[in-house]
């Protein structure tokens, strides 16, 4: 691949045709973020001082609030500030740094929901072997090396795109520096970039294919059962994952999987909000609405004893 100068800007102008960004825009955003922030804050929180709350599950959890505060603080900011000011230039450094750190959190949370799935396919299929299935060292050990695995692939991504050659436009309509617009904006040969992205997407598709399985068994485990109430009771304990898998994966493959068209772009900022700011902000109030002993956590700590038998 022909030796590319990096001397140049990049210009984010998504919602470019949008009218009133300042004071419609700008309030939307600032209000989901901060709302992920306070909800994650809580939960991180929550789960580390209850000691109630100390389960494998909950571990997960915690590192999952985590991950979505962060890949939620890569973007939004820099796009509240795009919206504020109206200087949407990002440099060249600026802009790789952001799509690495968001292509990182984004594959160490595919990777967190796969480790969920496998502690609720353990819990319900093995309960009398859970504790010693999943314990604390393990799961410390299956988180890290989520967190590893996810910077680590990125990188190789990153270096990757790095090496494209941009001499049609260095306008990106999106609202942040996003794999798939740069592509689009690239030219000169992207056989090998293009390679990588089909390779990472069929690694991409190991950890769907495990969370399927998982819950085939999980689902053959609670069809078995003869109980209907102990059927709707352990199915109850995994409702809070699935409809994050679903969200989840609902967006990511609408972003990333859609057939180009001529909306194709402003369809990808569409699943880009939901992605970054409507996801991330859900994920805890699922949690917290579904999860009885998250919410007692929570009623326990915000309000004295007295009132705490109200929020059972």
């Amino acid at each position: 691949m022909e030796n590319v100068t990096h001397n140049f800007d990049f210009y984010i102008v998504a919602f470019s045709k949008v009218f009133g960004q300042k004071f419609f825009l700008f309030p939307t955003f600032l209000s989901l973020y901060l709302i992920c922030l306070l909800w994650n804050m809580v939960i991180i929180v929550i789960l580390f001082i209850d000691l109630h709350l100390q389960k494998p599950m909950y571990f997960f959890l915690r590192n999952l609030s985590l991950v979505d505060v962060l890949y939620s603080s890569v973007a939004l900011p820099k796009l509240m500030d795009i919206l504020i000011t109206g200087n949407n230039r990002i440099p060249f450094t600026a802009c790789f740094t952001q799509m690495y750190f968001f292509n990182s959190f984004v594959c160490t949370e595919v990777w967190l929901l796969t480790m969920m799935s496998y502690d609720r396919y353990v819990a319900i299929c093995f309960p009398l072997h859970y504790m010693l299935l999943m314990q604390k060292r393990k799961c410390v050990l299956l988180v890290a090396g989520c967190w590893i695995f996810g910077f680590s692939n990125s990188l190789l991504l990153t270096i990757f795109a790095s090496r494209l050659s941009f001499c049609r436009s260095t306008h990106i309509k999106q609202i942040f520096c996003d794999m798939k617009t740069l592509m689009r904006i690239s030219c000169g040969d992207i056989y090998e970039f293009q390679t990588m992205v089909l390779v990472e997407a069929w690694v991409g598709f190991c950890p769907f294919m495990f969370i399927l399985i998982s819950y085939s068994k999980i689902l053959a485990k609670i069809l078995g059962l003869s109980s209907v109430g102990q059927r709707k009771k352990t199915f109850s304990t995994c409702t809070s994952h699935l409809m994050i898998l679903l969200i989840f994966y609902g967006t990511l493959l609408c972003m990333y999987m859609i057939p180009p068209s001529d909306h194709s772009e402003e369809l990808d900022q569409v699943f880009s909000v939901l992605y970054l700011a409507v996801t991330p902000t859900l994920n805890p109030l699922i949690y917290t609405l579904r999860n009885e002993e998250v919410k007692n956590a929570i009623c326990g700590i915000l309000f004295s004893n007295t009132y705490h038998k109200q929020c059972k």
